[in-house]
């Protein structure tokens, strides 16, 4: 792997760590990188936890491809949408070890796994793609949709409201937040139980659960592909 994922393979889990400069940016490569350590942690039958470095998992896509061209940045968010259909349709346990901030794309993550820790801290968590100028996509909306409480679905994409952890927890974006020192800790515990889980009743499940999620997402892909991205930074 590159410097920018690492995979460590450790008992029954996967450690997947995004480190891409000061904010995490989510790059062409970041998404192959993470592509590659799934299909190891698939082919192994891992667990999988993805964290990113101490203080933030990922400020979102890289801005020197958003503000490239509308190509260039319709091609990045593109391949975004796709890993997150591969992580909400992922066969084994995805567990999201966000030790800061998710902003944009860091928090789309947050939604495609199935259990998300966050740090306790003055940590900003949600999707401020309408405060920085890029009209919401329709991949987007759809996951925002399928895993944010409803109250909260149009504060976090209309109004690009941004959450404390505590409150990301109400918000839908995590499922627990624990001191920042423990966040990794408490991952491997999550990881260690989920290691337990029949898998193939996991698999099967979750894509039942998620049967409306993972078509409409597809659609809404699709429906990206063929617009015009709107993005004015």
């Amino acid at each position: 792997m590159s410097n920018v994922v690492q995979y460590n393979a450790e008992e029954n889990y996967a450690l997947i760590k995004i480190t891409n400069g000061k904010v995490n940016a989510i790059s062409h490569e970041v998404i192959e990188e993470l592509n590659a350590c799934l299909d190891k942690a698939e082919q192994e039958e891992r667990v999988v936890i993805i964290t990113g470095q101490d203080g933030i998992l990922s400020g979102g896509y890289d801005l020197k491809v958003m503000t490239q061209s509308a190509e260039a940045a319709k091609e990045l968010v593109t391949k975004g949408s796709k890993l997150s259909l591969r992580l909400l349709s992922f066969p084994y346990p995805v567990i999201m070890a966000c030790g800061g901030h998710a902003v944009a794309k860091g928090a789309f993550l947050l939604l495609s796994a199935d259990y998300r820790l966050g740090a306790e801290g003055e940590f900003k968590i949600g999707l401020n793609e309408v405060m920085i100028g890029m009209t919401m996509h329709n991949a987007g909306i759809e996951i925002a949709k399928g895993k944010l409480a409803p109250v909260f679905f149009e504060r976090s994409v209309n109004n690009a409201e941004m959450y404390s952890p505590e409150d990301a927890v109400q918000a839908g974006f995590l499922d627990k937040v624990v001191p920042q020192k423990y966040v990794l800790n408490t991952a491997v515990k999550v990881a260690q139980l989920f290691g337990k889980i029949n898998k193939t009743a996991h698999k099967n499940t979750k894509l039942k659960v998620r049967k409306e999620l993972l078509a409409s997402l597809e659609k809404a892909i699709e429906q990206d592909i063929s617009e015009e991205l709107s993005f004015n930074a």
